[in-house]
């Protein structure tokens, strides 16, 4: 039994709950948070023995084998750190840091510790991706063309209101950091390393450090030129989270509020996976989708030696490089390559 202590009980931490809660052979024995009642009520409603306010006494007390954290974007790296200094293994939310420099403390000290790191980018598992990757892999495009990504969601200020962190470049970031974060781990997924970005970003109406509106542009080391346009200023609601794919010989486009749908999917030849196209799509109640399950699955046959992770750190490290990069173009108005210097 894989047993997991879950740190900062909010808004994502549900997806954990009930992901973990399903999976057999593993199970969330303590939770933490710094709000105590809420950590107290999570534990409450999981049936979870143990709670507590500090981290550090719940890691120090605890018989675990790893943290789930899925606290404010800047903690994870400090939390990360703290736990696999302790030799446990870590299962971090995205983005797993708001810096490269944090991110590559966390990767050095699990290496250190002989400890796993896992970045949640549960997108990929949902079964319009996994398709939609299969389809890239067999080559069925031919040559693609271009990949344009839409995030078209909508955060009121009383989202932000909510928590202090919440659109502040320390602990956040903005719509690109932490709102399309999965679109980017996307688009690089799929399509493969970016050599440069061009971007604008602006805050044009959230009363937040942090961009809520932008647009990038990503030339892909195989010539393929992608765009990712976000918003959070979707009036009345989230309207569409998409990645189209253009190719010569195949046309995709993934819809709904979170890629959920399948709403064109056409090639020039038949393959059996053509009769999953329907069965696919599914309804989501939110733009997180069903991957934390699928996710976890993988998570606990990696820490047992069964199988590689899918996602480690050095993985979650080149999306974050990717959104550094449209960070830094926009600051600076012009063409940024990568690898970040």
């Amino acid at each position: 039994m894989i047993k997991f202590g879950l740190i900062g009980c909010g808004r994502i931490s549900e997806n954990h709950f009930r992901a973990v809660e399903q999976v057999q052979d593993a199970e969330i024995i303590t939770c933490c948070d710094i709000d105590v009642a809420r950590a107290r009520s999570k534990a409450q409603e999981f049936r979870i023995s143990s709670f507590y306010e500090n981290y550090e006494e719940m890691i120090d007390k605890e018989q675990i084998d790893a943290v789930i954290v899925c606290t404010p974007s800047g903690l994870h790296p400090e939390i990360g750190i703290a736990s696999a200094s302790r030799k446990l293994h870590v299962v971090t939310e995205k983005p797993m840091a708001t810096d490269l420099e944090s991110a590559d403390k966390l990767i050095q000290t699990c290496d250190k510790n002989d400890v796993k790191l896992f970045v949640v980018k549960q997108n990929r598992l949902n079964s319009t991706m996994k398709l939609l990757k299969s389809a890239i892999v067999k080559n069925r495009f031919g040559k693609i063309y271009t990949v344009q990504s839409n995030v078209f969601w909508q955060r009121p200020q009383s989202y932000y209101d909510q928590a202090k962190w919440r659109g502040t470049w320390e602990f956040d970031g903005g719509a690109f950091m932490n709102q399309a974060s999965h679109y980017v781990d996307a688009l690089y997924w799929l399509i493969g390393p970016v050599d440069h970005v061009m971007a604008e970003t602006a805050t044009m109406a959230r009363k937040i450090e942090t961009e809520d509106t932008g647009s990038a542009i990503l030339k892909f080391r195989n010539g393929v030129i992608g765009t990712l346009n976000v918003t959070l200023l979707v009036y009345p609601k989230n309207l569409e989270g998409s990645i189209t794919v253009l190719g010569e010989k195949g046309t995709v486009k993934l819809g709904g509020i979170a890629v959920n749908k399948i709403e064109k999917w056409e090639f020039d030849e038949f393959d059996e996976d053509d009769t999953s196209v329907f069965d696919s799509s599914y309804q989501t109640p939110n733009v997180y989708g069903y991957g934390h399950l699928q996710y976890y699955y993988n998570v606990i046959k990696a820490l047992k030696g069964e199988i590689e992770p899918d996602i480690d750190g050095r993985d979650g490290r080149k999306s974050l490089e990717i959104i550094k990069a449209i960070y830094l173009s926009a600051k600076e108005g012009k063409k940024i390559a990568l690898p970040l210097k």
